[in-house]
């Protein structure tokens, strides 16, 4: 019982990370905010235009095949910056969603980097 009191308390946490965060950051369609999602078994992003609310170039390590852990980060992140690339998107605005900036979170950031997007 005490198990699934504690997720739901990492859960709230996170969550109130997550508005903290989103009340600071903003995409448009010049410089969208690409947000990160990742679960136990999967890691997926979307670059969003949230002045038209419309999802501008998303990837999942799900549809590509791979599972969750930092090296798959960096391929999931080579396809959205490719993807970024062939929409005309040279710079973003990078939103963890909450989670903490280490591990798949940091990789995929700095993968981002390295594929020429700026964050």
């Amino acid at each position: 019982m005490s198990r699934i009191k504690d997720l739901a308390k990492k859960n709230a946490l996170r969550i109130k990370r997550k508005k903290r965060v989103r009340g600071s950051i903003f995409g448009t369609a010049e410089k969208p905010r690409v947000s990160i999602f990742k679960s136990n078994k999967y890691v997926s992003a979307q670059a969003i235009n949230d002045v038209e609310g419309v999802t501008l170039a998303a990837v999942s390590s799900k549809a590509m095949g791979l599972n969750v852990n930092k090296e798959n980060a960096v391929k999931v992140a080579a396809q959205l910056a490719e993807n970024l690339k062939a929409a005309g998107i040279e710079s973003v605005v990078y939103d963890r969603n909450g989670y903490l900036y280490h591990g798949v979170v940091a990789a995929f950031a700095d993968a981002l980097r390295e594929n020429g997007i700026k964050l």
